[in-house]
C-alpha cells in the first residue's frame, strides 16, 4: 500500500508540474518546448554529428511559419559544423534550401484589413519609439512574433517605401553562416554582395547612393569578373555591373543623370564629378567609357549627327549618348533579383 501511495503522489507531483509548465507557456511559440528539447539532443555527449549532418535537409524542411527564431538558430549552428565537411555541390545545395527555409518561415498570410494595419503600425513604428498596443493587436499573431523577434536567426524587416514592406532573411546570412567555407568566388561574391545589399539601394525607385559609391561597385564588379572569369556566379557579376554602369551615366527614371545631356553643366554634379574621375583611369572599361561620355557632351548637335549612325540621329539624346559610350541597358527581364541578398534571387 505505502508503494501504491507513493506512486500515485509522484504522479500527481509530475501531473501538477506539467499544469504549471503548460500555464507559464506563451501561445505565440507553439514549438518552443519541442525545440528546446531538440537542443538539449544536440547538446548531448552522445549526440551523432555526422547524422546530425545527414539529417540536416530533412530538419530545414520542417521549418515553416509556425516555427520560432529558436529553431533557425539551431539549424544555423548545425549548418556552422555540417559545411566544412561537404563538397561546393553539396554546400550550395543547402544554401538554396536555406533560402527556401526562410521564405516558408517569413511568410505571413493577411487578409486585406490585416494587411493594412501591418503597413501602418511598421510606419508608425519608424516614426515613433512608442505605438499604441491597440494597433500592435490588430496584426496577425504571426506578424505580432516576428516584429518582437526582428533582428533575431537575421529576420529583418525592409521598407522600399510607398508601403513596400517585405520581412527578409538579412544579407549577412550567407556571408556569415556559408561564405566562411566557400571557394574564393563564391565567397567574395556573397561577402560583397551582402555588404553591398545590407541597406537598400532603391526607395520609391529613387537611389539612395553617392555617386562615388556607384562606381566604386561598378568597378569592383568589373575586376570580380576579370579576377575569377570561371566563378559560378559570373551573369550575376555581369548583370551587376552593367546595373550600376547604368545608375552611374543615367540613373532611374525617379533620379536621372540629366534630363537632355546637352553639355557638362547638365548632368548632376555629383555623377560628373565622379565621371571626370574615372576617365583619368586607363584599364579600364568604366574609364574608356566616361571619357567617351565626357566627349559627347562636349560635342556641338552638329558633332553629334556626324557621329551617330543614321538610325541614332532622331532618337532621344539618352539613347545617343549612351550608344555613343558604349554602355548597354541591363535587361529588363532579367529573372534574378540581385539587391536583396548577399547572392541574386
Amino acid at each position: 500500500m505505502l508503494t501504491r501511495f507513493q506512486s500515485i503522489f509522484k504522479y500527481g507531483l509530475v501531473l501538477s508540474s506539467l499544469l504549471f509548465v503548460g500555464a507559464c507557456q506563451q501561445p505565440s511559440e507553439p514549438q518552443l518546448e519541442i525545440e528546446q528539447a531538440e537542443l538539449k539532443a544536440t547538446l548531448s555527449p552522445e549526440h551523432d554529428f555526422t547524422l546530425m549532418c545527414q539529417n540536416i535537409e530533412k530538419n530545414m524542411a520542417q521549418i515553416n511559419d509556425q516555427r520560432t527564431t529558436f529553431a533557425l538558430e539551431q539549424i544555423n549552428q548545425d549548418l556552422k559544423v555540417c559545411l566544412p565537411l561537404m563538397e561546393l555541390a553539396e554546400q550550395k545545395h543547402l544554401m538554396q534550401h536555406s533560402t527556401e527555409m526562410y521564405q516558408r518561415f517569413l511568410n505571413v498570410e493577411r487578409s486585406e484589413f490585416q494587411q493594412r494595419a501591418f503597413e501602418q503600425y511598421s510606419l508608425e513604428m519608424a516614426q515613433h519609439p512608442t505605438i499604441q498596443q491597440s494597433h500592435f493587436e490588430q496584426l496577425t499573431s504571426r506578424d505580432q512574433y516576428l516584429l518582437k523577434h526582428k533582428g533575431q536567426a537575421y529576420v529583418e524587416l525592409l521598407d522600399l517605401g510607398d508601403g513596400q514592406l517585405h520581412y527578409r532573411r538579412s544579407p549577412e546570412y550567407l556571408a556569415r553562416i556559408f561564405a566562411p567555407y566557400l571557394p574564393a568566388p563564391e565567397k567574395t561574391f556573397i561577402e560583397n554582395l551582402a555588404e553591398q545589399n545590407a541597406e537598400p539601394v532603391l526607395i520609391n525607385n529613387r537611389l539612395q547612393l553617392e555617386a562615388a559609391d556607384i562606381a566604386a561597385r561598378g568597378l569592383f564588379w568589373e575586376d570580380y569578373l576579370q579576377t575569377y572569369p570561371q566563378s559560378s556566379y559570373t551573369q550575376d557579376a555581369k548583370y551587376l555591373l552593367k546595373q550600376y554602369t547604368y545608375f552611374l551615366f543615367r540613373g532611374t527614371e525617379a533620379s536621372p543623370v540629366s534630363a537632355d545631356y546637352r553639355d557638362r553643366y547638365s548632368v548632376d554634379t555629383s555623377h560628373l564629378e565622379t565621371i571626370i574621375g574615372l576617365s583619368r583611369g586607363q584599364k579600364s572599361t568604366l574609364s574608356a567609357q566616361a571619357r567617351l561620355f565626357l566627349e559627347f557632351l562636349d560635342m556641338s548637335p552638329e558633332q553629334r549627327q556626324q557621329a551617330l549612325p543614321e538610325n541614332y540621329r532622331n532618337r532621344s539624346e539618352a539613347e545617343q549618348i549612351l550608344y555613343y559610350a558604349q554602355i548597354s541597358p541591363p535587361s529588363q527581364n532579367y529573372e534574378k533579383n540581385c539587391f536583396r541578398d548577399a547572392i541574386c534571387l
